[in-house]
């Protein structure tokens, strides 16, 4: 039976590690997926809340049961019990609410804590927590007070009882370069999102589940109502994270569950081993994949003989990544290979599947490429991860498709350092090089899109010394003789124009494009 100790679970640590992450970026003004994370965090901090308030009701129905069947022993413990719980529950149902008022103040009286529409919004939480009328935050951080003075006073451990007063402070902060103490309800919901203020009160509700769980757990051991025999040993790794960035630290707690304190058992980690009583296996990763750790603890037993207990643990070391996107360019063109980037922090490449609906997405050698169809307005790309013999989702992203904007036409020359220049009108070119080229080439070259389209056919427009019109057509693509004797004709500073241009681009369409100024140095 493993010891609790003064550490929180890995579990509570993940869980306020990612609340805190998640605040520090919404302080950037990140992308709207930051409200996403809000959202994620808020589900699993209430699947958490539900696996916490089972266990406690599962130490609760214990210390009951040991009160019907030694009253003398256990009842005192089980009155406290009682209060404590009372407690706790009238205060988780006073957060529900406020939750529920702050989602309704945005979203309307029908509206449930399952699906909030206004996640961004800075005011309602303000309002609702804030109000000098109602006061809910003050008397939200009153309730927290007395229940953490009833939970602080039903734990034995001095360090469980510092934890507890720490988990739950409503201790106020002054701001920076001022006197003034701003109030906790102020730090905690002034300008708030709906969506972070609601994560904040379901961690809320989680700190006070766990403080909860900590005082039952002491009133039962109290009363020895929970002291078992031990029969077995098992060796557990507690890793700080199971994924790794490359060139950061893996850190990990090897303990034996169910130690006597009086034994300092041995690690033995690749053949290498360890002062007696050291527990803690640190190392930086070279490479990044899926590793395990593999080792055992020695302990000393009473008759001078040694039981070694093996241990193994994965983890997975992970490339230093960051996601950044831009919102306003969030694309997709019809009719063309679209290349995009496709990562599952944690997972492998191969682990790696995606779909697209609208179109086509294909994979060359970690490379994603979506080809949406023409006549969709929306692709939507769809991730899951294979691991374990499972698939499972983790992403769906929506892009808009657009129709390829309309290229621009050129005609290519040589320059004098031997490159080929797109000459797109509007300024002098050499005569010679006029002849020199073939004919009209198009394409989209922005800085952003190259895309070549093919020019099916295009007119020049000469102009005589009367003023008169000259038209003449091309040979598909390139210059028709008689569009090459008018070049041949035209002196220094006169000029033409190419109209009627037709190009069709790579995803079928027929374009007619805008036409090009010539003027003949």
């Amino acid at each position: 039976m493993a010891s609790s100790g003064s550490r929180m679970s890995p579990r509570q640590k993940m869980i306020n590690l990612m609340y805190i992450v998640l605040t520090a970026m919404l302080a950037l003004n990140v992308s709207s997926d930051v409200l996403d994370g809000f959202t994620q965090v808020e589900e699993g901090l209430d699947l958490s809340n539900q696996t916490v308030a089972r266990r406690n009701d599962a130490v609760y129905h214990t210390l009951a049961t040991a009160a019907d069947n030694n009253p003398d022993k256990a009842a005192g413990w089980h009155r406290r019990a009682k209060e404590l719980r009372d407690e706790a529950s009238r205060l988780v149902g006073m957060i529900d609410s406020l939750k529920l008022a702050i989602v309704r103040y945005v979203d309307g009286d029908d509206a449930t804590l399952d699906h909030i529409d206004n996640r961004e919004n800075l005011e309602a939480s303000s309002v609702v927590m804030l109000n000098p009328l109602t006061r809910n935050g003050e008397r939200l951080r009153h309730s927290i007070e007395s229940f953490r003075t009833i939970a602080a006073e039903a734990v034995s451990d001095s360090i469980k009882r510092r934890g507890i007063a720490s988990m739950l402070s409503t201790d106020g902060k002054r701001t920076e370069g001022s006197d003034v103490e701003r109030r906790w309800e102020n730090i905690r919901f002034e300008n708030q999102p709906v969506v972070a203020a609601v994560a904040l009160l379901t961690k809320l509700q989680n700190d006070i589940l766990y403080s909860e769980g900590e005082a039952l757990s002491s009133l039962l051991a109290s009363v020895d109502a929970g002291d078992v025999r031990v029969n077995s040993l098992k060796a557990f790794v507690i890793p700080e994270s199971r994924y790794v960035m490359r060139g950061s630290r893996y850190s990990a707690d090897i303990v034996l569950a169910a130690l006597d304190t009086t034994a300092r058992p041995v690690m033995v980690i690749g053949g290498r081993r360890y002062e007696p009583g050291v527990a803690r296996y640190e190392f930086s990763p070279a490479a990044s994949g899926e590793f395990t750790l593999k080792g055992s603890l020695e302990v000393p037993l009473g008759d001078g003989s040694v039981a070694s207990h093996p241990f193994e643990s994965g983890y997975t070391v992970i490339e230093p990544t960051a996601a950044v996107s831009a919102t306003m360019m969030n694309v997709l063109y019809a009719g063309i290979d679209n290349p995009i980037e496709i990562a599952v922090p944690g997972a492998a490449t191969e682990q790696v599947t995606a779909t697209m609906t609208g179109g086509q997405l294909t994979r060359n050698a970690g490379h994603w490429n979506a080809r949406p169809d023409a006549k969709v307005s929306e692709a939507v790309i769809k991730v899951s991860v294979n691991g374990h013999g499972a698939v499972q989702p983790v992403a769906t992203h929506t892009f808009k498709v657009r129709q390829l904007p309309d290229p621009s036409a050129y005609i290519a020359v040589g320059s004098a350092d031997g490159r080929t220049e797109r000459y797109k009108g509007g300024r002098p070119i050499a005569k010679a090089s006029l002849l020199a080229s073939k004919g009209l080439g198009a394409a989209i070259d922005d800085g952003v899109l190259d895309i070549d389209f093919k020019v099916q056919s295009f007119e020049t427009v000469f102009f005589d010394s009367m003023g008169n019109a000259l038209l003449e057509k091309s040979d598909g693509a390139d210059f028709s003789r008689r569009q090459l004797e008018q070049f041949r004709r035209l002196s220094r500073g006169k000029r033409f124009f190419i109209s009627r241009i037709k190009a069709i681009g790579p995803d079928g369409s027929e374009r007619t494009l805008s036409p090009v100024e010539v003027i003949v140095n």
